[in-house]
């Protein structure tokens, strides 16, 4: 029979450990997709249309298409094994619900910042909250059909990151494209901690 590791309230139930990653970008990077398709569970959304009530709010410049926008988070689920689950929090990119991201940046491992060259400003505001709380955070340059490509160099120099701070290319709806993202961010926790980087 197997043996019972008993959790703290000596229940005998295997509790996994939760590991917490928010992803973080712009609005419209593509945060609410990068969460879609990492999620082994159907995501909680809290997606709304946009109206025309936010014309003046909502700068929709190179994304004219999108129709919809996160107004508190997204939230999905990564089980790497019976004792491991990763837990993600797409963090909402408009300036308005950022009154949220103290509840949604608590106890997080780390953090994933989406960067859109068409609006690659727009990930600043993302980069210098985790960079003023020391929350370690890599850069994913989410490569969008039709849209200019430049290098991963050239995106550093813009966005002045450290050398330290890991930037990858990535295609926010292709699962193993966003696992590569994640696993780049948990070999730069590990780095900073001094702790041996896991196998991939």
């Amino acid at each position: 029979m197997d043996s019972v590791r008993y959790d703290r309230d000596g229940s005998g139930l295997r509790i996994p450990l939760a590991l917490k990653i928010l992803i973080a970008g712009g609005f419209g990077a593509g945060k609410t997709t990068l969460v879609s398709a990492l999620s082994e569970v159907r995501p909680l959304q809290t997606e709304e249309v946009l109206t025309g009530a936010g014309i003046d709010v909502d700068d929709v410049s190179g994304v004219e298409g999108k129709s919809t926008t996160t107004v508190a988070m997204d939230f999905g689920r990564i089980t790497i094994n019976e004792d491991l689950q990763v837990y993600l929090f797409g963090t909402p990119g408009q300036d308005r619900f950022w009154f949220l991201w103290d509840e949604l940046a608590f106890g997080a491992l780390g953090a994933v910042v989406l960067a859109d060259t068409r609006r690659l400003a727009d990930c600043f505001p993302s980069i210098d909250y985790f960079e003023q709380r020391g929350i370690p955070f890599v850069v994913g340059v989410n490569c969008f059909d039709g849209s200019r490509r430049f290098s991963l160099d050239a995106v550093r120099d813009a966005l002045d990151l450290d050398p330290e701070v890991p930037l990858v290319f990535c295609d926010a709806r292709d699962r193993q494209s966003g696992k590569l993202v994640l696993i780049s961010l948990v070999e730069h926790v590990a780095r900073q901690r001094g702790e041996p980087v896991p196998a991939a």
